[in-house]
């Protein structure tokens, strides 16, 4: 890596060159920059926002999965059988599949080798268990933390590499080529520069810039990622990148003031549910009026704990979801709060009866029969069968057994993103959206496959990188010159948005808490085509304010939250134009989110408001792609490409592999 300056109309920023330039510091980012390493690329750049701020660090669950093929116990399982698990989920190519069912052994392996403490048996065998949409037992988990020990063990093998971090480093725009055709580096804002009043700008050229930096949580306001984390897709749609299947999420119930998921043991230990006014008054029991039984809401309380993405398909005969959709009804609709109180078992009446293990469904009662957890309280049967729980709360200042929990219906994973080929690049040449910015997957995933995805995306980004980027092409002189056009741009937003300072425009908080409540209330888990229409004109009119400098910035900080905003807000924007894009072609209800038609079909008969439109099965087999292009949001379909068929003859794969043809 070598360190200069670059002079813009008389003032001198710092210039950073590198080989390879990777944005970002989660577990796919920092997979890669080890794997590139093991390729011999030695001069590599992290550049990030805050080390150990993203959701590889911060989340998870009572028990976080990571899902990869069945490595052990009699029942058959194949490369081939898991990719077809991955491409039944829909919308997704099935190349990608294959790529990501081939290669999670192996990424697996490494991530045992390098001390993550997956479990395995005295025999040395690694067991797995059935996760969400999998039909084999493809899944593990070395406890609720287990992305932070994955980022915990990479990082390790970064620093021993001697891998150069530069932390306190926002990305707020990527460098390319006069056509747009392959980027050539980036700009990023110093944190430590911004409250000196100085020019913040610094400057990176690269061959390569790899992208990790994660999904674009910041749009929502209802959200379980780390608060700080916001995303860079807009960073990359800003410069042309190809977006694929924006309008495909999981949400899911979170608590709000501890982001953090409430699956698993939290629900199977069936808590009361109650909502009160925003100042805690008037405690209701709101699902009580919706079923019909208490067995029956018991039942589907605990069934939340493993079908814990909202699903339209678990809304019928007092499905799990429906508990989903009475969460938003209360906290959207109705402005109350939610919460999850353990300290006692839900509360009936004269109608549904009162709380007994013997009414619960025999999913339930086996369940928790066989973990012994047939007594008490919530709080004492999730100290029996999971104590962890109990104590990660703690940590963060949460007493389970002294206080409810407060939650709402969350966003919590984009199952959509940058488009990516199989090794993982985008349609700008030399970019390299890894992770959950890269949007591999469709419709429907099996729980934890994204950390498998991000471990493989990370792997193949570097073997591709090795293998055919490893010589620098673009010469530095070009850069140069393409770099003054695109800084001048910014020294110059800059003094405009400084020279506007105590005038009349919106605040920053206020901009982007606007955006995010919008998202919450038409582009999550509940989606009216007729306020998704709204929710884009409002969005526009944003965008055009915050992108003409018609804001307040209040000080030199703000300048950061000026440019989050500014890429956030064309997220937003891209993802509502792809949801309405979606609807105008026929597209229903699937994946996480229910569409909203008053001619559809019945959710419940106290619920009219509900009603919702089928799926349509045929988009299974299309992608949703969507381009920021000239200051139009376009989008277009593509047929889904086929699982390669098994004709691989082993000669044949070694001389294309000896003659390097397979790239």
């Amino acid at each position: 890596m070598e360190r200069a300056t670059i002079a813009v109309n008389g003032t001198l920023l710092p210039l950073y060159r590198c080989h390879t330039l990777i944005i970002g510091s989660g577990a796919a980012a920092l997979n890669c920059a080890v794997h590139l390493n093991g390729f011999g690329v030695e001069d590599i750049l992290i550049v990030t926002e805050q080390l150990g701020g993203g959701t590889s660090n911060n989340s998870g669950s009572d028990k976080q999965t990571y899902y990869k093929l069945s490595v052990f116990g009699e029942e058959p399982d194949s490369v081939y059988d898991m990719a077809r698990t991955l491409f039944s989920g829909g919308a997704m190519h099935g190349d990608l599949a294959l790529v990501e069912a081939a290669l999670s052994t192996q990424e697996f392996f490494h991530l045992v080798q390098i001390g993550v403490p997956f479990p395995h048996n005295a025999y040395g065998g690694y067991v797995g268990y059935k996760t969400d949409h999998d039909p084999k037992q493809r899944a593990t988990s070395a406890g609720p933390w287990t992305s932070n020990q994955m980022y915990a063990k990479l990082l390790e093998q970064v620093q021993k590499a001697d891998i150069l971090i530069l932390d306190g480093h926002e990305v707020i725009q990527l460098l390319t080529t006069a056509d747009g055709e392959r980027v050539i580096g980036a700009v990023a804002i110093s944190k430590a520069q911004l409250p000196a009043g100085t020019d913040p700008f610094v400057v990176f050229h690269a061959e390569n810039v790899v992208l990790g930096t994660g999904g674009p949580g910041g749009i929502y306001a209802a959200s379980v990622y780390p608060e700080d984390h916001l995303g860079s897709t807009g960073v990359a749609l800003a410069a042309g990148a190809v977006a694929a299947n924006l309008t495909e999420w999981q949400y899911g119930l979170a608590s709000v003031k501890f982001r953090w998921n409430v699956s698993g043991t939290y629900q199977q230990v069936i808590p009361r549910y109650i909502s009160t006014a925003q100042d805690g008054s008037d405690p209701q029991e709101f699902l009580n009026p919706f079923f019909p039984s208490m067995g029956k809401l018991a039942t589907a309380v605990f069934l939340k704990g493993y079908q814990w993405p909202f699903d339209p398909r678990k809304l019928a005969n007092y499905g799990s979801s429906l508990i989903d959709l009475l969460v938003y009804r209360e906290t959207v609709q109705r402005g109350r709060r939610v919460f999850l109180d353990f300290r006692s078992n839900p509360k009936g009446d004269a109608r549904i009866g009162e709380f007994d293990f013997t009414d619960l469904e025999e999913e339930a009662y086996l369940y928790l029969h066989k973990s012994g957890a047939l007594f008490g309280t919530p709080i004492e049967r999730l100290q029996h069968m999971n104590s962890m729980a109990i104590e990660l709360y703690r940590q963060h200042g949460i007493d389970l057994t002294a206080e409810p929990l407060e939650i709402a219906v969350c966003a919590q994973h984009n199952n959509g993103g940058l488009q990516g080929n199989i090794w993982w690049e985008s349609n700008i040449k030399h970019l390299f959206p890894i992770g959950e910015a890269n949007g591999s997957h469709g419709v429907y995933r099996p729980g934890g496959s994204a950390l498998n995805s991000g471990q493989v995306g990370g792997y193949r980004a570097a073997e591709y990188i090795a293998e055919v980027y490893r010589e620098s092409t673009f010469p530095e002189e070009e850069a140069l010159a393409q770099t003054s056009k695109a800084v001048e741009s910014l020294l110059e937003l800059r003094q405009e948005l400084l020279r506007r300072r105590g005038t009349p425009g919106r605040k920053m908080a206020e901009f982007r808490r606007e955006m995010q409540q919008r998202m919450t209330a038409a582009a999550a888990h509940i989606r009216d085509p007729q306020a998704v229409k709204q929710a884009i004109r409002e969005g526009e009119r944003q965008y055009e304010l915050i992108s003409s400098g018609q804001v307040c910035l209040e000080a030199d900080r703000d300048l950061l939250a000026y440019f989050q905003n500014k890429q956030l807000c064309l997220t937003h924007l891209a993802v509502l134009h792809s949801i309405a894009a979606y609807l105008d072609a026929g597209g229903g209800s699937r994946g996480s989110y229910l569409v909203v038609d008053p001619e559809g079909e019945q959710v419940h008969p106290e619920l009219g408001e509900f009603c919702y439109r089928p799926e349509n099965a045929a988009l299974h087999k299309q992608i949703l792609l969507y381009r920021y292009h000239a200051g139009k949001h376009l989008t277009e379909w593509e047929e889904v490409r086929p699982i390669p068929a098994d004709d691989f003859w082993f000669e044949t794969v070694w001389s294309a592999y000896v003659n390097k043809e397979i790239f």
